[in-house]
């Protein structure tokens, strides 16, 4: 079983970002989105200053964040990728059968990924991962590079902590429609 020290978003820059804009969202009234966490198990407990010092997941998480945006329930997870190209193996089936889920009752599922080496942010709605899922359950590449993806869905960021991710969620509906 892994251990909390091991995996996740833990502390990274995309976390912190999507936080604090989550926070500014919520302060303009513009949408309500919180950090969903995992229920984690202590095993160990630093026995003077009493905090966890090893926990293992009790359950698999589904999506990092889940709200509303103007009426809206939305739901995503954030990811981060060292190169251009995303292995997909950093997305699990249990994620993508909730967002499946959330989808057909009418909810709007995406991720929100940072690609380190570019220093890129860029929202990915999910029928497109859902694209390249079922490629490399066809057999084909486990991964997807940078240059597939629309650079329309590239998030512009202000005064270096915003990732106005709301607009790709405009032009997503809108591409629905």
């Amino acid at each position: 079983m892994p251990s909390w020290k091991s995996r996740g978003l833990r502390g990274s820059l995309l976390e912190e970002m999507i936080n604090a804009t989550n926070e500014s969202y919520r302060k303009k009234g513009l949408a309500l989105v919180q950090k969903i966490p995992t229920p984690i198990k202590p095993v160990e407990i630093h026995p003077t200053k009493r905090h966890i010092t090893l926990a293992y997941f009790e359950q698999k998480s589904t999506v990092d964040y889940i709200g509303v945006v103007q009426g809206v329930p939305v739901c995503f997870d954030a990811k981060e990728c060292a190169t251009d190209t995303f292995p997909l193996a950093n997305v699990h089936r249990h994620q993508m059968q909730f967002m499946k889920e959330f989808e057909q009752q009418e909810g709007l599922s995406f991720f929100l990924l940072y690609f380190k080496e570019k220093n890129i942010f860029y929202y990915l709605p999910w029928r497109k991962m859902e694209e390249f899922w079922n490629r490399a359950e066809e057999g084909g590449r486990k991964s997807f590079r940078f240059d597939e993806l629309d650079p329309h869905y590239q998030i512009s960021t202000y005064e270096g902590v915003m990732l106005h991710y709301l607009e790709m969620i405009n032009m997503d509906l809108q591409e629905r429609e």
